[in-house]
Order: C-alpha cells, then sequence, then structure tokens
C-alpha cells in the first residue's frame, strides 16, 4: 500500500504544472462567466462580420446594430456600463467554437436557435431577438418569381449556417436539384453573387435586405422572393456550462421586451423606474440581483443605454433605419406579433 500511495503522489505532482498550464480562454470557458468579465473588466461578445441592421461598423468605425445594441444592454446590466464591451467579428463556422472555447462571452450573431445546435454544441440560446425566415434573393432581370424555379441552379449560401443545411432539405424533399455554393464569409458569398457565380443567393429574410442595399446599381434591382422555406428564430447564444450567466442573459432581453409593453423607454426611464407601480412588474428585488451576481438596477441600466426592444428594432431595422423592416412577427404579443416576457414575479 505504502509504494501504491507513494507512486500515486508522484503521478499527481508530475500533473501538476499541466492542470496548472491552462489557456486564458479555456478556463474562461469553465469558470464564471460574470466573474471573468467583471476581472478583466469588459465584456466579449461575439457579432457578424457586417450585416446591416445586425452587427455592422457605421461611417464612424462603430460597431451598430440590434445585436451589438443588445451586446451593450448586457455590459450596462452586468457591468455597470454599457461602454465595456469589446467586439468580436466572428465568421459563421467560427461562432460555436469561439464561444465554446471562452473567446467570447457571448455570441450575439444574427443566429437560428434550433434543438440540435443546444443539444450537441454545449451551447444554449437565451430567448428570441429577432424572428425571421429564411429567403431566397435574385437579379430581378432573371425573372424568377418563386423557389420552385430554382430547381437546377447553383445557390450562393454561407457555410455553417442553417440557411445550408435548409437549402438542401427544402429541394430534396421536393425531388427538386440544387447546387449549393457554400462559402465561409459573408463578402465572399456577396462577391460570388454579384458575379453571377449563382442564380439566388439565401439567408434570412433581414441579411438579405441588408446586403441587397450593399449591391452594386439599385436595390430595386434584386428582389426576395416570397417563399420563406424555413423558421429562422435569432437570439443570443452562451455556453450550457454557466445556468447563472443563461439567467442574466435571458432576463435583460425579457426585460427589454416588457419595457416596451410598460411604455419605458431610454428617455423616461430614469423617471419612470421610480414609481412603484412600474418599476415593480420591471426590476426584481436585491435578492435576485444578489443571486445572478450583479448589482441592483441592472434592469434600469440595460434599458436606459439602449431604450427598449422597440426602440432598439426601430432604431437598427424598421422605419428609422435603412432597411425599412416591417416589424411583423417582431411585434410585441398586444399587437399580434410574438414578443412576450413572463412576468418577473
Amino acid at each position: 500500500m505504502a509504494l501504491i500511495r507513494r507512486i500515486i503522489i508522484r503521478l499527481l505532482l508530475l500533473c501538476l504544472p499541466l492542470l496548472m498550464v491552462v489557456d486564458p480562454p479555456v478556463q474562461a470557458a469553465r469558470g464564471d462567466t460574470l466573474a471573468q468579465a467583471r476581472s478583466r473588466g469588459f465584456l466579449r461578445c461575439g457579432v457578424s462580420e457586417g450585416v446591416e441592421g445586425f452587427s455592422a461598423k457605421d461611417s464612424a468605425g462603430r460597431w451598430a446594430g440590434i445585436d451589438v445594441d443588445f451586446c451593450h444592454a448586457v455590459a450596462a446590466a452586468a457591468l455597470g456600463s454599457a461602454d465595456r464591451v469589446a467586439f468580436v467579428p466572428l465568421k459563421a463556422s467560427a461562432r460555436f467554437p469561439a464561444l465554446r472555447t471562452g473567446v467570447v462571452d457571448l455570441l450575439s450573431r444574427n443566429t437560428t436557435w434550433t434543438l440540435v445546435r443546444e443539444s450537441t454544441l454545449d451551447v444554449q440560446f437565451a430567448g428570441v431577438l429577432f424572428y425571421d425566415g429564411q429567403a431566397f434573393m435574385v437579379p430581378k432581370k432573371s425573372g424568377l418569381t418563386s423557389v420552385s424555379r430554382l430547381d437546377g441552379t447553383t445557390i450562393c449560401v454561407e457555410k455553417g449556417t442553417s440557411s445550408e443545411v435548409h437549402l438542401v432539405d427544402y429541394f430534396a424533399a421536393r425531388k427538386l436539384s440544387v447546387k449549393p455554393l457554400a462559402i465561409d464569409s459573408v463578402s465572399d458569398v456577396v462577391s460570388a453573387y454579384i458575379k453571377g457565380l449563382c442564380s439566388a443567393y439565401t439567408a434570412d429574410a433581414a441579411h438579405l435586405s441588408a446586403v441587397r442595399l450593399l449591391l452594386p446599381g439599385r436595390a430595386q434591382d434584386h428582389v426576395i422572393l416570397p417563399e420563406r422555406i424555413a423558421k429562422e428564430p435569432l437570439g443570443p447564444v452562451v455556453r450550457a456550462t454557466d445556468e447563472t450567466w443563461l439567467v442574466l442573459v435571458r432576463w435583460v432581453l425579457l426585460s427589454l421586451i416588457a419595457a416596451e409593453e410598460s411604455g419605458v423607454t431610454q428617455g423616461n426611464g430614469k423617471e419612470r423606474m421610480r414609481d412603484p407601480l412600474i418599476a415593480g412588474p420591471l426590476e426584481p428585488g436585491t435578492d435576485v440581483s444578489t443571486a445572478i451576481g450583479v448589482e441592483p438596477g441592472w434592469v434600469e441600466r440595460a434599458i436606459l443605454s439602449v431604450g427598449n426592444y422597440g426602440e432598439m428594432f426601430e432604431r437598427n431595422l424598421g422605419a428609422r433605419s435603412p432597411l425599412d423592416l416591417e416589424r411583423g412577427l417582431n411585434r410585441l404579443w398586444t399587437q399580434g406579433g410574438l414578443m412576450y416576457a413572463p412576468p418577473v414575479r
């Protein structure tokens, strides 16, 4: 027994240096996400390489979009300031590895919520930030008017997206043929479409609306076909190993939705949140703040940083944006949409 004990101790001593030399991102992936962000002083948020309305740099070089706004809201709630966030642009194929290994703390990158992703990638979705559907864009001069007319054509799609999977499944189920041209970068997919290497470009409808604004010539020279071949609920994603961080991120999103329903805005939030009848259904007590590790007032900080959900939508995607999208399914449930927040208490 003494010999076995000596061998075990020797092995432990040999392995100890290896256990201590762990890459910092891996440590972050295994640890408390909020504690890691607080220790470094800022949140690392994974965004797209540039999709207008969701996450793209503006003319001044600042990141803007509804996904970007959400990152600011989480930073305000979690760390006390909306500015304490660094944006990490990621290709679709790189986003989940970056999240799992701790390169980013939060993925807010027009990402579709699916069962396969949650069950196989060690990630969890915090909710739906934007309801969309998979669509197809074609040059107007092609004369194509429906998806069925794309039988036998080559279609551009970004690699590593749900759109790539749905494209193949949709055509196979209807005994139609299609040649996917899967490319590992939004800019390269757009370039291939412009060069005529494919007959159509498939992605989320809002994504295609954003791309259409950037194409040479007039936006009207390209048509988004009316069919939607798949549901695309887009939302923020966190690691499955940190339940407390998931709760915080989820409830930042839900609080922004509830704020719109309550009429609390970025402009009136400071005043209205002083009213217990308004603040009560929105801001949980200090016991909840303590449980999730943030300072009280985190809901108010999130709202004051970016406004409520409706303000975020209109500024980035709606009537106050170049995209000018209808809210559609993204209206509040009281207005015929799907946006609904459970009660705080």
